[in-house]
């Protein structure tokens, strides 16, 4: 299966379509006056259309199994076709256009089995995938320009040359996969007032994202949130607040986290965990989605 730990649930929806096609007029007319040998074939249909959205991870073998919130089942007679659609929700990693597709499949194929004894020109066409949405595609920021980031490690060992910087590295890898341009890269040590002369300096430079690393932890050395506090115009909870949640599900030291998010003038600065998982599983917890404060800044309304 493929790995999809590092993402985050949204609200994904998919709708597929299969066509069902009769030979004559007189099989519609079963089915709607409900005379069809084997029973009623919506009903029976639709729970047979409903198991297979459920069971679609057991027959599939690189399908995720998934919390399936709502599945809903409709048909339209036109002439001699009948058009079922199968819409799947779930709040989830992953999307559901497999099981939306099986499950339109799964109907068909059981009211071909049901009309089969009264049809023998029964055939079913056109399965396929009408429309999804939530997934990072729908999330990406169309009103962005191209921008520009600055990302300072604050580590008294790394600047002295004792260990060796990953977590600045994994920040910029995931920067460079959002296609944001890194213009800058720095060690320096946990210094409050190198930290407010390098925001600064960036911000001077219509720099803007400004992303620390280190200095966020609990320690004597970790002032990195001190040294923001005065300089930050706009805090944003809610970047902070999706860190450490994000963080709590796959360490329980995320709640001792200090990250600091929020704005000057119109450059966001964040201060992410010092840990290369910390900074990176940080980077996944937001990225691509914050993206999107730069064209709220501008002006631009909310979807």
């Amino acid at each position: 299966m493929v790995d999809i730990t590092h993402k985050i649930n949204t609200l994904r929806i998919a709708t597929a379509l299969a066509v069902v096609k009769v030979s004559k007029p007189e099989t519609i007319q079963a089915i709607e006056n409900d005379t069809v040998p084997k029973g009623n074939v919506f009903a029976m249909s639709k729970a047979a259309g409903l198991l297979g959205v459920k069971k679609t991870p057991d027959i599939l073998p690189d399908c995720h199994p998934l919390p399936i919130e709502y599945a809903g089942i409709e048909y339209e007679i036109n002439e001699l076709e009948i058009t079922v659609t199968c819409t799947i929700k779930t709040i989830y990693k992953t999307g559901v256009e497999v099981e939306a597709m099986h499950g339109a499949s799964v109907v068909a194929l059981n009211m071909y089995d049901m009309l089969k004894p009264i049809d023998k020109g029964v055939e079913i066409h056109h399965i396929k995938l009408l429309n999804k949405k939530g997934g990072k595609s729908d999330f990406k920021d169309r009103l962005r320009e191209k921008l520009t980031a600055a990302v300072i490690v604050c580590s008294d060992t790394i600047s002295k040359g004792q260990k060796e910087d990953k977590a600045g590295k994994a920040i910029i890898e995931k920067l460079e996969t959002c296609h944001v341009s890194v213009s800058d890269y720095i060690i320096i040590p946990d210094e409050k007032d190198t930290i407010q002369e390098k925001v600064k300096q960036y911000e001077s430079q219509s720099i803007n994202l400004i992303i620390f690393t280190g200095g966020t932890g609990l320690s004597g050395r970790d002032v990195t949130p001190e040294a923001l506090e005065g300089l930050i115009e706009r805090k944003i909870p809610g970047i902070e607040e999706a860190i450490r949640s994000y963080g709590q599900d796959r360490t329980p030291y995320s709640m001792l986290s200090r990250s600091v998010a929020g704005t000057i003038n119109n450059t966001l600065v964040l201060a992410l965990p010092g840990s290369t998982n910390g900074a990176k599983e940080s980077m996944d917890a937001i990225f691509p989605a914050v993206l999107h404060v730069f064209g709220i800044l501008k002006g631009a309304r909310h979807n």
